[in-house]
């Protein structure tokens, strides 16, 4: 896992990310987790969108996309209007067929990293409140449940339920 790098994603990189973002909606459709993400639904302008008002981060692993995430500097939608005391993670993805066990990890610590280094102590995320799954990979990651949104819309969907979770980084600078 020492091999991969991290980068912010450019529009060269767009095709990449939503061909991964795709292929990570067929894995959790084929593991049974349907609601969350559909293959098709975001396209190049989604992530063209985020790149103007937050981040997109790239893992790269022999000159190969292994996974990415966005990084948003708010999320009023799910959040309300918040001081500016966060970084929320949206979007964590891996490369299911070449990525190695432990990426997914890895990408969020490094995206708990830069919230960090942005002078923030807190990075914040949410999954959908059925998806005991991911609920638990994020609670074993150290993240704790603050609330629940109801009705959250989602992009090309129809409002659903979500968890809202955060992790404190203050000591991630140690």
């Amino acid at each position: 896992m020492n091999d991969l790098r991290f980068r912010l994603a450019d529009d060269a990189d767009l095709a990449a990310v939503v061909r991964l973002r795709d292929d990570a909606a067929r894995w959790m459709l084929a593991q049974g987790v349907t609601g969350q993400w559909q293959p098709g639904e975001l396209g190049e302008d989604h992530f063209r969108r985020i790149m103007k008002s937050g981040e997109v981060w790239l893992a790269e692993a022999a000159d190969r996309v292994a996974g990415a995430w966005e990084l948003w500097w708010e999320d009023e939608d799910a959040w309300g209007p918040q001081p500016p005391t966060a970084g929320y993670v949206h979007r964590l993805m891996v490369d299911r067929g070449s990525a190695p066990a432990g990426t997914g990890r890895q990408l969020l610590r490094v995206a708990e990293r830069r919230v960090a280094e942005a002078g923030r102590p807190l990075v914040r995320l949410d999954c959908l409140a059925t998806n005991a799954r991911l609920s638990a990979y994020y609670l074993n990651a150290g993240y704790r449940v603050v609330g629940h949104k109801e009705g959250k819309r989602q992009p090309g969907g129809t409002p659903k339920s979500f968890t809202l979770l955060e992790k404190s980084v203050r000591d991630d600078l140690r």
